[in-house]
């Protein structure tokens, strides 16, 4: 169970995970200790997952955001399981969804621009076998993007 603490020690390293022990003491009136401990528990206790460096996309020239809607030819566990374990060998998706509503799965893709997004979609994605169709949704501007989870 969390105690504020821990919940506050989790929205000071959401923002900022490179943060010393001593700055998020100071911050939450604890012992650099206390603080390294709590720090130690939430990872043992996988409440802390991992850290990561977020990327600017422009500048790694992936900033080409597409949202694909996928559905199967049918929902049979060969098909679920060919689509996911192809899926995942796509580093273009950075993420995937299988969902309810009018199609199985949404995929999120980020690609330098349109003429790598057809490419992708022409040599990659529809090479997987058991897709009936796609819908392609391409993002204008973001309006947001967190990887923050208050708690």
């Amino acid at each position: 169970m969390l105690d504020s603490t821990d919940k506050k020690l989790i929205n000071l390293l959401q923002t900022d995970s490179k943060q010393t022990t001593k700055q998020l003491s100071l911050q939450l009136n604890l012992s650099v200790t206390a603080v390294y401990e709590r720090i130690k528990k939430l990872e043992k206790e996988k409440i802390i997952e991992k850290y990561v460096a977020i990327i600017n996309k422009n500048k790694i020239e992936k900033s080409f955001l597409v949202f694909c809607h996928i559905k199967l030819i049918q929902h049979s566990k060969e098909y679920v399981t060919t689509f996911e374990r192809e899926v995942l060998k796509l580093e273009e998706v950075s993420e995937c969804f299988h969902v309810s509503g009018d199609y199985d799965y949404i995929l999120k893709i980020y690609v330098k621009d349109m003429e790598s997004y057809r490419d992708f979609m022409v040599k990659k994605l529809t090479a997987i076998k058991y897709i009936g169709s796609t819908h392609s949704t391409f993002a204008i501007e973001e309006v947001k993007n967190t990887t923050e989870i208050t708690v």
